[in-house]
């Protein structure tokens, strides 16, 4: 009995054995899958509507310098004068004894111009300007009293006689300081300022202002002392020491400055 049990036993081994496969069933494979491209959001089109009715679109940048161009800078103006002040200054400029007239207000644009114009001939009796220039009145009576009160009477030690004659290179003229092509506008060009090239003597002589620092003569010294003293009526004195452009003359005009400053070279 015992013998069949095993038996029967043996046999149900045997055949649950036959019936299993040897290798477990292999998991197929799934298909190589690409990831999804993101779709490109279309661009927005221009709100019409965002831009308020009347006004033309943002301009572009521009290539060379990348920056939105906007309105040209309006030009400057000419200062105006006052009146009263200028009344007064033709008052004194008479009683010192100029010879001038009054001219139309000049205005050349971009900030060249003279509110109240005059044209010197003569800052001081017997006297003449040559040419005869157009300037400030404060320009005019800056330069008679420096005349008057400095340079007239330092000719006494030169043997000359009296100046006849003042030799200006420039008065009013439209133009940057120094004849530059950029950079600010000169004084001339606002009728504040006057170059003086040379004196003329009664008997003939000239003395032209050119570099004399190291001038040991009484010329030498009439020039220097005609350049101090110029800072007494001037607020700014430019004479051939200062630089190369000044060589042949002094640059004088009368250019307000704040506190009163004054700058003499």
């Amino acid at each position: 009995m015992l013998f069949r049990i095993v038996s029967l036993t043996s046999a149900l081994v045997w055949l649950m054995a036959a019936a299993l496969p040897q290798t477990g069933p292999i998991p197929e494979r799934k298909p190589a899958q690409t990831p999804p491209v993101p779709m490109e959001k279309p661009p927005t089109p221009l709100d019409k509507s965002a831009v308020p009715a009347g006004k033309p679109d943002i301009p572009a940048p521009t290539p060379a310098t990348g920056e939105i161009q906007g309105p040209p800078r309006p030009s400057p103006t000419i200062a105006l004068e006052s009146d009263e002040e200028h009344q007064a200054c033709l008052k004194e400029l008479s009683a010192i004894g100029a010879i001038f007239k009054e001219i139309p207000r000049i205005d050349d644009g971009n900030g060249c111009g003279i509110d109240k114009p005059i044209t010197l001939t003569s800052p001081l009796p017997e006297i003449e300007l040559k040419p005869e220039g157009k300037m400030r009145c404060e320009t005019a009576l800056a330069l008679a009293q420096w005349m008057n009160g400095s340079v007239i009477p330092s000719t006494a030690a030169l043997e000359n006689g009296k100046i006849v004659t003042i030799n200006q290179a420039s008065t009013y003229i439209c133009r940057l300081r120094n004849n530059a092509s950029t950079g600010k506008i000169s004084e001339h060009a606002r009728g504040n300022a006057i170059d003086v090239a040379s004196f003329t003597f009664e008997n003939g002589n000239t003395i032209g202002i050119e570099p004399r620092r190291e001038d040991p003569t009484l010329t030498g010294a009439f020039q220097r002392a005609a350049s101090a003293s110029a800072c007494l009526y001037f607020t700014t004195v430019l004479d051939p020491a200062s630089d190369a452009a000044h060589e042949t003359h002094f640059h004088l005009d009368v250019l307000e400055r704040n506190g009163g400053f004054r700058y003499c070279h």
